[in-house]
């Protein structure tokens, strides 16, 4: 595990995945704000998605006249990355391609994954380079969850999304995993979207063309809040596992599902960013805990 630490907030990365497990401000009795990723519920903390966001047809794509099996959003998150950099305030972490991800997905490529902590935000970064002679598609999202509620004696009816302008949302409905075409109108002209279990009964609400870059989940009780900024994304995730998982994710993602009519090639996905040889993508998010 690393630790990043300042006088406010102390937050936690394991080197499987890279993944932030935990990050809670001191200042305010140590309250932690990552879901513990109990394998009861979800066994995971806040995952990075790469090379792909979201699911494949049948688990599949094709390249090069081959058929190639990929997990749903790819498998970083499985990973072990290598320590490249580490001080109070910052880490950087790094995945190259080999011989387990080349059978899964043939192509070159390093992915840095870093950390920096300044007060009580935590800024992201991703920098996915093309390492070898040939074009390198691939996706990346944040699948950070955040524990809601986040204390004792509230419910995760009394938590809302909110936003900084009014805002019209449609959210693009999934059949497996998989984008239908079909569209459900969320919000109309307004900052709140209350939280209910209600809402993702069918899995998770998919945003797209998302103009707006700052999304807050607050508590209308006691005030406590994550805010996270996503400049450049695309596309949102917001979902939980319902019924009763005790904690939302907000997922800022540079790729998105496929179709159900998607036609398996790769390069043919959604959200899929191309990259020539030698080339590099470089993007950040941030959560900032209140």
């Amino acid at each position: 595990m690393y630790v990043l630490e300042n006088e406010l907030a102390r937050a936690t990365v394991q080197p499987l995945g890279a993944e932030l497990s935990s990050f809670l401000r001191k200042d305010l009795d140590n309250l932690e704000y990552i879901w513990p990723a109990d394998p009861a519920v979800w066994a995971r903390h806040a995952p990075v998605l790469f090379p792909i966001v979201g699911r494949l047809p049948q688990d599949q794509y094709q390249h090069a006249g081959r058929t190639y099996s990929l997990p749903q959003h790819g498998f970083a998150r499985d990973q072990p990355f290598v320590l490249v950099r580490h001080t109070p305030a910052e880490l950087v972490l790094e995945l190259r391609d080999n011989e387990q991800t080349r059978a899964a997905f043939p192509f070159a490529f390093r992915l840095r994954i870093s950390y920096r902590l300044a007060g009580p935000m935590l800024t992201v970064g991703w920098e996915v380079e093309n390492s070898g002679a040939e074009e390198l598609p691939f996706s990346i999202g944040a699948h950070p969850a955040f524990r809601c509620p986040l204390l004792p004696g509230e419910t995760f009816e009394d938590y809302a999304f909110e936003f900084d302008e009014p805002v019209t949302l449609h959210r693009y409905l999934l059949q497996n995993g998989l984008l239908t075409g079909e569209t459900e109108l969320v919000l109309d002209q307004e900052t709140q979207l209350p939280l209910s279990y209600a809402l993702f009964e069918n899995d998770a609400l998919v945003l797209k063309d998302v103009h707006f870059n700052h999304l807050t989940l607050r508590s209308r009780r006691s005030g406590r809040a994550v805010r996270v900024r996503f400049d450049g994304f695309p596309y949102l995730g917001l979902w939980t596992k319902a019924p009763g998982a005790p904690f939302v994710c907000i997922e800022p993602w540079q790729g998105v599902a496929s179709s159900v009519t998607d036609s398996g090639a790769l390069i043919d996905k959604e959200g899929i960013r191309i990259l020539g040889p030698g080339q590099e993508h470089a993007t950040s998010y941030s959560i900032t805990i209140e």
